[in-house]
Formats: C-alpha cells, sequence, structure tokens
C-alpha cells in the first residue's frame, strides 16, 4: 500500500502519527500533544494542534490556524463574541415601612416558635417593604446601625446595614452580658426567664463577632448562648480566646439540639 507509513516502535508507544503533505510524510506530530506538549522525535518542537496548523499553513496566526482547521476536520470557526448585556440591578428592599408588630400572620409565626408575641413586641417591629414591585412584610429585629434583620415564615435576610443590637433589660449597664447569635433565641431566653436583667447582645450573625469585642470588654462576665454548630462552636472558641475565663459556655441547656429556640419549642411540646 502506497500510503502505509512504518513507524518505530518508539514511535508507536508514544502515540505519534506522521501527516502527508506535499505527497510524502515530511513531519511526525505527536497525538498527545494537547495534553503532553513534549517535542516529537523528528521535528524536535512540541505543541497542540494550532501549532500542528501552523507547521502545515506556515501561518503563525492563530485565526489562520483556526481556519485551517476548520476546513480540514469540520471545526465549526469561533463565533464573534457578543457585547454581554448589562443586567440592571435591583436596589433590594423598597419602600420599607415600620410599624408595631399587629399582623396575625407574624404573631401566628411567633407561637410556632415558642415565643409570646407580647414579649416579641416589647422588642420587634413590623416592617413592611417592596422587592421588584412586590409587597411584603416580616417581624424586624433593629440593630445598633439603624438596619433590620428580618424573619416570617418564609424568608430570613436582613436591610442594611448590618450589624450586632445591644439590648439594655434594666435601662442600666450591667456587669454580666448575654450573647445570642439570632434575635429568635433571644426572644426564647426572656420566654424560658433564663435572663432578667443582663445585658444582651445578638450577633445577628457569628460573622459579627468582631464588632462584638469592644462592647463585651467592658463586662466581667459573659454568658454564651450560641448555637450548637461548627460556627457556633467557633465563635465560642474564638471568644474564649479573647476574652479567657470571663466567657461561660451555657449550650449545656440544649445540648443535643441545635440552639435554645429548638429547646423552648421541644420544651413547650412536652408540656
Amino acid at each position: 500500500m502506497p500510503n502505509k507509513v512504518m513507524l518505530s516502535t518508539e514511535s508507536r508507544m508514544r502515540g505519534d502519527m506522521q501527516v502527508r503533505f506535499g505527497g510524502r510524510y515530511g513531519k511526525t506530530y505527536c497525538r498527545k500533544a494537547v495534553r503532553r506538549p513534549v517535542p516529537s522525535l523528528r521535528l524536535g518542537k512540541g505543541g497542540d494542534i494550532f501549532h500542528l496548523a501552523g507547521e502545515l499553513t506556515g501561518s503563525t496566526g492563530f485565526m489562520e490556524q483556526l481556519e485551517f482547521l476548520s476546513g480540514k476536520s469540520g471545526i465549526l470557526p469561533l463565533r464573534p463574541l457578543q457585547e454581554r448585556k448589562k443586567i440592571p440591578r435591583v436596589s433590594g428592599f423598597e419602600d420599607v415601612k415600620v410599624t408595631e408588630l399587629s399582623h396575625e400572620a407574624l404573631k401566628g409565626y411567633l407561637k410556632e416558635r415558642g415565643i409570646d408575641p407580647a414579649i416579641a413586641g416589647r422588642f420587634c417591629k413590623e416592617v413592611a417593604y417592596g422587592i421588584r414591585g412586590k409587597r411584603y412584610f416580616a417581624i424586624g429585629f433593629m440593630n445598633r446601625s439603624g438596619g433590620y434583620e428580618l424573619r416570617n415564615p418564609m424568608f430570613k435576610g436582613c436591610i442594611s446595614p448590618k450589624d450586632i443590637s445591644c439590648v439594655s433589660l434594666s435601662g442600666k449597664k450591667q456587669d454580666t452580658c448575654c450573647v445570642f447569635e439570632g434575635f429568635v433565641d433571644f426572644l426564647s431566653a426572656l420566654v424560658l426567664r433564663i435572663v432578667k436583667d443582663e445585658d444582651c447582645l445578638v450577633l445577628n450573625s457569628v460573622s459579627n463577632l468582631e464588632r462584638s469585642y469592644a462592647v463585651l470588654e467592658g463586662y466581667g462576665k459573659i454568658l454564651c448562648f450560641l448555637d450548637r454548630d461548627r460556627a457556633g462552636i467557633t465563635a465560642l472558641e474564638t471568644l474564649n480566646i479573647h476574652f479567657g475565663n470571663k466567657v461561660m459556655d451555657c449550650s449545656g441547656l440544649y445540648d443535643g439540639l441545635k440552639d435554645l429556640n429548638e429547646y423552648l419549642t421541644k420544651t413547650r411540646e412536652n408540656k
């Protein structure tokens, strides 16, 4: 057979092939060049399929190489990139209105979580807001920067700015501060009467932990009611590093459960 070319054993093991050009097999290229761009034995050059096209066409231009490959190998040419359309940003919460907590659906949600709406009403508001032209409402818990943590049966979010919340139950500075991850746990502690006159700090997210340091510096005791998950445990360890013996882990009260609110709901179910 005139077109049959015998390759050496070494070339076959390496995966080389010979390319016929101009009626003769003059150059040897490695088929695995895309994965392993090592020099071929015959040419002394490495490369991929585009380097091969360049050798065959004598061109170093990428588009010329691509045009050659598309004509010879059935490869579709690249289409010119279209300018990406800019997606308009939605400005988040619109037409926010804050009123006293009164909607029965929100009160019902609190009751399902074991929280007396009358207690929640002392610290929470009803927040109505719009998103993309639709109106919604949720329980709102204000932080020290004027933002709100939002909760309803279908939604958990916040109106910026994000920050911690500081609550004084007695109206004057105390020596003890109770730390909670979220305001639902804070309300749960009030229902359970775990806290009475102590000051309280709600992180509103463990990502706000560093924001609490300056506030917690002024307390002799720091009682932590954090979630019993990895994030809560890490936050507790971090507080221990910063404040040492002033920190007390109180999560043993709800051992085996995720957080204080779950303990509250389990307690209510067992009554």
